[in-house]
């Protein structure tokens, strides 16, 4: 295992060419940023790890700033394998090797709340925090693992999904429930998404030539997993998922907010076990257990074209967004944009229209030929005299991991 400290010997860490690696349960994504001239040297995803067939597609920049998109595919390849092929990709490109690496990690609990310098204490720290993310932190920890034995000498930084939401009030994290189950099991909400929110707050900002601090925001991650944000002057002060990913709005295949006694229900009338329970609610709810379908494209064409179980599961999607938009609106008091990024969030005209109808009265008054029209990194989809400003942000969690690692290293070297 590579010296964890040994990038702090020198005197000073530069930090231009930056790493960014994300990795999935079964998925491997990577970009390599030049902060300084603001450029994508090199991106790419692995698809399928462990599987048959892994799917390597990735795209670079020559010295003429010309982009070549390659395509690859690497047989029952591992984890070990995925990160060989991105230091062999680097050094066939012919391009800078990174002065740092960024990693997500999907789980700091209450211990992490900012970027953190990689050492052995901090491994060890999120290997205990694995119990609350049995399915991420050790995958975000065997790439740590696997990229500091690829490149030892340079500083690797923790960028943390749930460190955004670390400024929640106690009275929004906190459960009504024994104050042990707090104190000794860590059960509280912490929220996810931080990355993608904090980037599209600060996009929105920047557009409206504001200091962050200053704005009340409500985003709207909307993919595949969903979440929704109060920002209170560039703070987080609620979200709506939970202890773990699965509360909140209805999802590709999560159930969101449901009573919590229905998983008792099951287990003690179904004759199910609580793995049994946690996959149903996990994998096989939310748009795929109502429509059959977890992808809004399809489900959007099966509506369209009047199938009644797609249609009522937009319905039921849109409904809980509207929700949650009213109780943050509450909270807020006055909100100056509402943000809509994340795949279905910056791609689906149709469900921006259905989330903003009949919400004129809360400021929100929405421009229909606007929406259609959104297709560069932040639109304007709200009308001329609208309270509330309505935009459509492209989502890059690389790009902000990058910049915090960037802003960390900088800080480190006063």
């Amino acid at each position: 295992m590579a010296n964890f400290d040994k990038s702090l010997h020198a005197n000073t860490v530069i930090a231009d060419i930056i790493l960014v690696i994300n990795c999935g349960s079964s998925t491997l994504k990577y970009k390599l940023l030049d902060i300084t001239a603001n450029q994508i040297l090199l991106k790419g995803v692995f698809e399928g790890i462990e599987q048959q067939l892994v799917q390597h597609n990735y795209e670079w920049l020559d010295d003429k700033k010309q982009s070549h998109p390659t395509y690859n595919a690497v047989f029952n390849a591992d984890y070990a394998t995925c990160f060989n092929t991105i230091a062999e990709v680097i050094k066939t490109i012919k391009c800078h090797s990174p002065t740092a690496v960024g990693h997500r990690v999907v789980h700091g609990g209450e211990e992490f709340i900012k970027p953190t310098l990689i050492n052995a204490n901090v491994i060890a720290k999120i290997e205990r925090l694995s119990a609350l993310a049995p399915l991420h932190n050790p995958i975000n920890l065997q790439g740590i693992g696997l990229c500091l034995d690829l490149f030892p000498n340079v500083p690797h930084i923790a960028v943390f999904d749930t460190a955004f939401h670390q400024t929640m009030p106690d009275y929004a994290y906190r459960y009504p429930i024994a104050e042990s189950w707090y104190s000794n099991h860590n059960i509280r909400k912490y929220g996810f998404h931080g990355t993608s929110h904090q980037y599209v707050a600060q996009q929105a900002a920047n557009y409206l030539q504001k200091p962050l601090a200053t704005l009340n925001l409500i985003s709207l991650h909307l993919g595949n997993g969903d979440s929704v944000t109060a920002i209170q002057q560039g703070q987080c002060i609620d979200t709506s998922m939970g202890f773990t990913p699965l509360a909140g709005l209805m999802m590709g295949t999560r159930c969101g907010d449901i009573d919590p006694a229905i998983p008792l229900y099951m287990q003690q009338t179904g004759n199910m076990s609580p793995s049994q329970v946690s996959d149903e609610l996990n994998h096989q709810s939310g748009l795929l257990a109502v429509a059959g379908n977890q992808d809004m494209r399809e489900i959007l064409q099966q509506s369209n074209n009047g199938d009644p179980t797609s249609q009522l599961a937009i319905d039921m999607y849109c409904y809980r967004i509207k929700k949650y938009l009213g109780a943050y609106l509450a909270l807020l008091g006055h909100v100056d944009a509402i943000i809509f990024t994340a795949g279905v969030g910056e791609n689906s005209a149709e469900i921006r229209s259905r989330c903003c109808q009949q919400l004129e009265s809360f400021g929100i008054n929405f421009d229909a030929n606007l929406n259609e029209q959104a297709m560069t990194d932040i639109s304007t989809i709200n009308t001329s005299k609208s309270p509330i400003k309505l935009f459509v942000i492209k989502t890059n969690e690389e790009r902000q991991i990058a910049n915090e690692v960037s802003t960390f290293i900088k800080e480190l070297n006063n």
